[in-house]
């Protein structure tokens, strides 16, 4: 699997591409700036990898933007030591930008087709989440939760009412909201009952299913 210096250069200008378009967090900027993205696309399109663009990934999915992957994971506010709830693992590409910010990362994938080449890939790349399941992402993990942060990489038609309910209080919910393109929405658990909510314009993802295939 190799990351040569060219990939490394290539890496230097995306990262510099991201403070262009706004992305701030430096631990956001440093992993995209470590994270190997041509390893999580099929060959086909590795010498595009570092092109601010989607690429597909097999069972009808794709890697997003890497422009998307930052600003979602700044949203976070994350801290080294977080627990973080993924719903959708895809090519494993954001969940790697997230262990390398040192989150404890829960992951969940419903394609079997997807579940199985990430999780050999994550071996490969010595890339470690602290859970990674094949099941139904509506879900969550309640048997983990409550959570610092929860991202969800597909697009919800309608707010999944379980993932609020494990957010820890200031706790995070980043999840793109709607059908095509879908509006990128922030909740925060203020308490118990109450919850805020900050949106921030259009985007576009495969669609979030329920159930696992």
């Amino acid at each position: 699997m190799e990351d040569n210096f060219i990939h490394k250069g290539k890496r230097r200008l995306l990262k510099e591409l991201m403070r262009e378009k706004g992305i701030t967090d430096e631990a956001v900027l440093e992993a995209i700036n470590k994270v190997p993205r041509h390893l999580f696309l099929d060959s086909s399109f590795m010498e595009h990898a570092y092109m601010n663009k989607a690429f597909p990934i097999g069972a009808d999915q794709t890697i997003s933007h890497p422009y998307t992957v930052a600003f979602q994971s700044e949203l976070l506010h994350l801290n080294p030591g977080d627990k973080i709830l993924e719903i959708g693992t895809g090519s494993g590409y954001q969940c790697a930008v997230l262990l390398e910010m040192k989150a404890k990362v829960y992951t969940v994938e419903r394609q079997n087709e997807l579940f199985k080449k990430t999780s050999k890939l994550f071996r490969k790349m010595g890339y470690r989440p602290t859970r990674f399941n094949f099941g139904d992402g509506y879900l969550g993990m309640p048997e983990h939760a409550p959570f610092d942060g929860i991202i969800v990489t597909c697009g919800a038609a309608e707010l999944p009412q379980a993932l609020l309910g494990q957010l820890k209080i200031g706790g995070r919910l980043v999840i793109p909201i709607g059908e095509d393109p879908q509006i990128m929405t922030l909740f925060i658990r203020r308490s118990e009952t109450e919850f805020s909510k900050k949106t921030f314009g259009e985007f576009r993802f495969v669609p979030f299913l329920d159930g696992k295939n």
